[in-house]
């Protein structure tokens, strides 16, 4: 438990939260069968050691074995458990392990016939593998140089399966998502069924026969439609066409394409994209906003379409630009694992790439570049700042984490290992050491609610900015949680964005300069 202030806009409480921070004790987690007949209840042998995650259960085809995946607290060994549930007895028959941690998912498939799919990424790129049902390898269903994003569907009656990926040609292709088959029979190179050239998310039926298929690009808002498996277009569910009616279509004439593009950092390829404004003269100097998150996540630039705000900004005069370090994004255990044990380092260093590369352009303003982010983004958004190789002129950092031992178990330990075993690693990522160091001004903002990322990792910013006379700005919004909701003051986030950017980069900066 930890006490974690509520503060409204009525008043103020303190909130005693069940959140486990790095480096202390776990809930401890049992599991249990129950017997709808005879309301029997069977306890689950998860093994001797309690400090583990329970991370997924799931049934065989005929019930007769339940099975368990079970990741140590280091998260660096998954078992999978076989259970038999009317004793609760388990046996270990699938084990995957990992120098830094084991990625889960949720690629388990058991098949009527005892078999069942399961993911690794023992080649180093995730890929589907085919078990029979004491878990002995049979064959890879899938393999390349790209990683399975999510294993969609299998048609168990023609053997075929479906999966997503970001992939083209057997190779990886960050920027775009499609949906593939593949077979159960043999390991084959899979073939698309959807077209490529933008970004597709599917939910494939039971059957694997037909699926929905949501889609976007950077010029069609997304839309959503019925599918056969072969990719054949049912009918429509929102065909979301972009015409009169389209709440977007008064800015058509002013949508500008994004433009992508990769660096290399390390032997990896870095992709990033960027839009111009509306009516774009490479002739002038344009400020630039960097929009960051960072951190293990999906990654940012797509070939999809962008989301409003990102008119907005191109509209008030800035290019905006975003690129996936090291870290970022699905793609192979090598780029992901790059940011173990030292998150805050090898991505601003990546990050410090971009901004050469930006200032290399001969259309952007060495002296007008901004950093906006939330959550990982807000504090990396706070340690681009501090990195003068970034040479930043403002910073706009929503709700950071910016002392990792403030934050919950399973996610830092993932990434970062416990205080204990690595106090360099969490000592190095502290924001507060680094304020000395801020190139540009600061806009601080947080929600005072949060319940995620808890409200004390901005107040320690601000009692050490205090501290060290440091000018900064600040926007709290009370009762709001890890993220602002409501149009209302959603419109006032963007207000003070807007405002922010414009005296630091945007047109009032350049005329006090």
């Amino acid at each position: 438990m930890i006490p974690r202030l509520d503060i409204t806009g009525g008043g103020a409480s303190v909130i005693e939260q069940r959140y486990p921070r790095a480096g202390r004790p776990n809930a401890i987690v049992e599991l249990y069968v129950q017997d709808l007949a005879s309301n029997r209840r069977i306890k689950v042998d998860l093994g001797a050691n309690t400090d583990i995650y329970l991370a997924r259960v799931a049934w065989s085809a005929d019930a007769s074995t339940l099975y368990v995946q079970r990741l140590s607290r280091d998260q660096k060994t998954l078992d999978l458990l076989a259970v038999n549930p009317a004793t609760g007895a388990s046996r270990v028959i699938v084990t995957q392990k990992g120098d830094a941690w084991v990625g889960l998912s949720h690629d388990f498939k058991p098949l009527k016939d005892g078999r069942f799919i399961w993911s690794n990424e023992d080649s180093g790129w995730r890929h589907l593998y085919l078990y029979d049902r004491d878990g002995k390898l049979i064959r890879p269903i899938t393999e390349g140089q790209y990683p399975v994003l999510d294993l969609e569907g299998v048609n168990q009656q023609t053997g075929e399966v479906f999966f997503s990926a970001s992939m083209r040609d057997g190779h990886e292709l960050p920027i775009e998502k499609q949906l593939f088959r593949a077979s159960l029979n043999e390991t084959a190179t899979p073939v698309a069924i959807t077209p490529a050239g933008g970004w597709w998310n599917v939910a494939v039926n039971r059957t694997g026969t037909a699926y929905v298929g949501n889609y976007s690009d950077p010029k069609t808002p997304q839309q959503s439609g019925l599918y056969n498996i072969d990719g054949t277009r049912i009918r429509w569910i929102e065909e979301n066409p972009l015409n009169a009616q389209h709440p977007f279509y008064p800015y058509v004439s002013r949508l500008r394409e994004p433009t992508f593009g990769t660096l290399q950092s390390h032997g990896e390829t870095l992709v990033w994209q960027m839009k111009t404004p509306p009516g774009f003269d490479p002739s002038k100097t344009y400020p630039v906003v960097m929009q960051v998150y960072g951190g293990p996540s999906g990654g940012g630039v797509k070939r999809g379409w962008a989301p409003a705000t990102d008119q907005l900004l191109t509209e008030a005069g800035y290019i905006v630009f975003r690129m996936d370090n090291r870290g970022e994004g699905y793609r192979s255990r090598a780029f992901k694992n790059a940011l173990y044990r030292h998150m805050g380092t090898v991505e601003v260093e990546d990050q410090v790439l971009a901004a050469d590369y930006l200032r290399s352009l001969p259309y952007v303003d060495d002296a007008r570049i901004a950093v906006m982010g939330w959550s990982y983004g807000g504090f990396m958004s706070l340690s681009m700042l501090a990195e003068p190789k970034m040479g930043l002129a403002a910073a706009l950092a929503g709700a950071p984490p910016t002392e990792w031992s403030l934050y919950d178990t399973a996610y830092t330990e993932r990434y970062m290992s416990t205080p204990q075993d690595n106090p360099e690693g969490y000592a190095a990522s502290d924001i507060i050491p680094k304020l000395d160091n801020l190139t540009g001004r600061l806009l601080l903002l947080h929600g005072m609610a949060d319940d995620n990322v808890i409200f004390q990792n901005t107040t320690r910013v601000l009692n050490a900015m205090q501290e060290k006379s440091i000018p900064f700005e600040t926007m709290l919004y009370p009762g709001q949680r890890h993220g602002v909701r409501g149009n209302p003051r959603m419109l006032h986030l963007w207000r003070t964005y807007l405002d922010f950017l414009d005296r630091t980069i945007g047109t009032r900066a350049s005329k006090a300069d």
